[in-house]
C-alpha cells in the first residue's frame, strides 16, 4: 500500500512538472506571434507614413511649380519664362537667354549702335550691387535689348527688351499698334494697372507670380504703343 502511494505521488509530481513545462511553452509561443505582429505593424506604420506624406509632397511641389511658372511655358531642362519673349525671323528671343554680339547679329542683324558699361563704385550710377558687372545696350530701329554679364567673363544674358516696331511680335503675336481688346484676349492673365480708361494712357502688365520677370504693354488711345519685357536685377 505504501509502495503504491509513493508511486502515485511520483506520478503526480512528474505530471505537475510536465504541466508547468507545457504551460511555459504555450506562453512563449503565444508571446512570439504578438511580438512579430507588433514589428509588422511598426513597419506598416512606417510605410503608411511615407505613403501618406508622398501625395502631400507631390501636391506641394506642384503648387511651387505653378507659383513659379504661372502664365508661362516650360523650356527644356528647366522652368524658364519662355513667354517673356518676342519673335523675329523665326528666332525666339527671351529674357535670361544668353547672347553675345555675334549671336545678336545672327538673329537680328547688325545693330545701329552698341554701348557697353562696366559698373564701378565711382561711376555715379549708385548701383553698388552691380559693381563689376558689364551691361551692353543693343539699339535697332524700334528695338532695344540690354544684356548683363557677371564678373570673371561669364556669358552675357538678356535682362531688358523694349519694342516699338510692329515687326517684333510677342510669342502670342501681340505687337505695337494692336488694340487693347486684342491684347486682353491674348493675355487674359494680365491686368491694367490704372483705371483702364480707353482714351487715356495706361500700362497692361503680364507677369508670373515670382514678381521678378515682367511683360508690360504701354497703352495709349486704346492701342499698344510699346512693349517692355524685363527682369529685375538684384
Amino acid at each position: 500500500m505504501m509502495k503504491l502511494t509513493k508511486k502515485a505521488a511520483g506520478f503526480i509530481v512528474l505530471g505537475a512538472l510536465l504541466t508547468v513545462a507545457l504551460t511555459g511553452c504555450q506562453s512563449s509561443e503565444a508571446t512570439s506571434p504578438a511580438t512579430g505582429q507588433n514589428t509588422a505593424n511598426e513597419q506598416n506604420t512606417g510605410e503608411g507614413a511615407t505613403n501618406a506624406n508622398a501625395p502631400a509632397s507631390e501636391s506641394s511641389e506642384e503648387k511651387g511649380t505653378e507659383a513659379i511658372k504661372e502664365g508661362s511655358m516650360e523650356k527644356e531642362g528647366n522652368v524658364v519664362l519662355k513667354e517673356l519673349a518676342f519673335v523675329y525671323n523665326e528666332h525666339t528671343i527671351a529674357i535670361s537667354d544668353t547672347a553675345n554680339e555675334d549671336q545678336m547679329e545672327q538673329m537680328l542683324g547688325k545693330p545701329d549702335n552698341v554701348k557697353s558699361h562696366t559698373y564701378s563704385a565711382d561711376d555715379g550710377t549708385n548701383m553698388d550691387t552691380l559693381i563689376g558687372f558689364t551691361e551692353k545696350v543693343y539699339t535697332y530701329p524700334g528695338l532695344e535689348i540690354k544684356t548683363i554679364s557677371i564678373p570673371e567673363g561669364k556669358q552675357d544674358s538678356i535682362f531688358h527688351i523694349e519694342i516699338t516696331d510692329p515687326k517684333y511680335a510677342t510669342v502670342r503675336n501681340i505687337k505695337a499698334g494692336d488694340s487693347l481688346d486684342t491684347l486682353k484676349d491674348a493675355y487674359p492673365e494680365g491686368k491694367l494697372l490704372g483705371d483702364g480708361a480707353a482714351n487715356e494712357e495706361d500700362d497692361f502688365r503680364y507677369e508670373p507670380s515670382n514678381y521678378v520677370d515682367v511683360m508690360s504693354f504701354h497703352i495709349k488711345d486704346a492701342k499698344v504703343e510699346s512693349i517692355q519685357i524685363y527682369s529685375l536685377l538684384d
